[in-house]
């Protein structure tokens, strides 16, 4: 019997390796996996949907689902997750000695939508004083001049929001001080170069990220895993066969991390660090599926619609296939 070809375009990652190596191969389905970086696969399938199967921004997806005909349909498979207190950066004159001191500054950004940033200005506005429309915005390329929205938005006019000259990148004027803070989820050059003028805004990052999840039990959510809507209505059986296998391959990936014959990655104290995330964050910290996410979920969905990125509060079950929610039960 032939099997369905997909494309999956993806990241790198340990906890979908096993699909990549096709150790690891979902019911029914050939599955090629194109290794792409996150913003090429995010650009790509947003507006051309070149993919099959793809890893999508969740914030991306979520505004997708405010189209006539929505593209997409997500599983609760979250192949990125993050704390992003380090994403936030600022110019060292500023006059930003803490979070609460970003009320009524400049802050860069490359696109307003990015999921890092969604949680930034949520967080920043619950546990900071720092309301998301106390803030002007300005965005652009990071790193390379003419970056655009991937997707057209329709922001409140609460939002004070422009792009920067398109011959200007937000990493050179936050390092000239033209602009006070950047929110990004990739280092700026600045900062990675060791450039005295730019320095982050949380000081002590980890200290921070541990007790923000102490107080609220978030570990962020970034990236969900999303099907072309026509190739699910083709074949609804992909939604369970795709997360029936990322999910196996999420738990080789937990098992090789723990294997202490040899160091699978270059941190000189990976098995303490994998031991403290556990105690932490429980032992399945980085779970699938909507148990467990629920609240995560919900108070993402919350922030996309306060910051003018939905046009209705969603519910986080209406974000999946339904088939990636149930399971035989024997």
């Amino acid at each position: 019997m032939s099997r369905l070809h997909l494309t999956f375009a993806c990241g790198d990652y340990d906890r979908t390796r096993a699909l990549a190596e096709e150790t690891i191969r979902p019911d029914g389905i050939d599955l090629t996996y194109l290794r792409l970086p996150v913003e090429e696969t995010f650009f790509r399938m947003m507006r051309h949907q070149e993919f099959e199967v793809a890893e999508m921004s969740l914030s991306s997806y979520v505004v997708s689902l405010g189209a006539d005909d929505p593209p997409f349909v997500a599983l609760p498979v979250f192949t990125s997750r993050m704390f992003r207190h380090g994403s936030l950066y600022c110019h060292a004159d500023a006059g930003i000695s803490s979070p609460e001191d970003l009320r009524g500054k400049v802050v860069g950004t490359p696109e307003y939508q990015l999921t890092a940033c969604v949680w930034m200005r949520g967080i920043l506005g619950d546990r900071h004083g720092v309301p998301f429309d106390s803030v002007t915005y300005v965005t652009g390329g990071q790193e390379t001049a003419g970056r655009v929205e991937k997707a057209g938005l329709d922001l409140p006019q609460s939002v004070r929001i422009s792009r920067i000259p398109d011959d200007r990148t937000l990493s050179a004027m936050l390092a000239e001080g033209e602009i006070d803070a950047l929110c990004t989820p990739r280092v700026p050059s600045p900062f990675a170069a060791g450039d005295p003028r730019v320095r982050r805004v949380f000081t002590d990052v980890v200290a921070s990220e541990k007790e923000y999840y102490a107080a609220t039990g978030i570990f962020p959510i970034m990236h969900v895993v999303v099907i072309r809507r026509d190739v699910y209505d083709r074949h609804p059986w992909v939604a369970q066969s795709l997360h029936k296998a990322l999910l196996a391959a999420k738990e080789e990936a937990y098992a090789s991390l723990y294997d202490t014959s040899a160091l699978r990655f270059m941190l000189p104290w990976l098995t303490p660090q994998l031991e403290e995330a556990r105690a932490l964050l429980g032992r399945d910290y980085w779970s699938y599926g909507l148990d467990g996410n629920r609240e995560t979920l919900a108070t993402f969905l919350r922030y996309h619609h306060e910051q003018g990125l939905s046009k209705r509060s969603w519910r986080p079950e209406e974000l999946f296939a339904p088939e990636s929610l149930e399971s035989a039960v024997i």
